[in-house]
């Protein structure tokens, strides 16, 4: 199989040093920044038209290797690792749908972003209800479990 190299387009800007205890996903996560490459910066125009964008991000701290079944935040039980946003992954890539709340020269200020300090970030795309928000969607296994995303803060699991 072939394999592919991507250059990062700048990096995320978080209260977050370590993994443990950050939010685990964005709606329980404070604002940060991306500052973004000066390459980069005129890509950004118009982006401040959107209500929110979703940040393309390499898992730059995570642990060597991956396991294909985890035991993700919400569950005590262990699914697949592509039926979890779990962080160890084959392809340690992460994505994230945050608020936009400012874009000024190479700074996008976003709310809701649960990434560590110095994440690199690959893309940006804007999102766009019409095509990102499919309709009459299931939840798989979280259907069945509690859903405490907002306050669920990251423990050792994945370290």
């Amino acid at each position: 199989m072939d394999s592919y190299s991507v250059e990062p387009i700048g990096v995320a800007r978080t209260p977050f040093e370590s993994r443990e205890g950050m939010p685990i996903q964005p709606t329980g996560a404070p604002t940060g920044t991306v500052e973004i490459d000066d390459e980069y910066v005129e890509g950004l125009c118009g982006l401040d038209g959107f209500s929110h964008c979703i940040l393309i991000y390499y898992l730059h701290r995570g642990d060597d290797g991956f396991s294909t079944t985890v035991e993700p935040f919400l569950d005590d039980t262990e699914h697949g690792v592509f039926a979890t946003r779990a962080p160890r992954r084959p392809n340690p890539i992460g994505v994230s749908v945050v608020e936009i709340l400012s874009v000024e020269g190479d700074e996008l200020e976003v709310g809701g972003i649960d990434v560590l300090d110095g994440t690199p970030v690959l893309d940006i795309k804007p999102f766009v209800s019409e095509f990102d928000s499919p309709k009459d969607t299931q939840d798989g296994w979280l259907d069945s479990v509690e859903k405490g995303a907002k306050q669920t803060r990251a423990d050792d699991r994945f370290v």
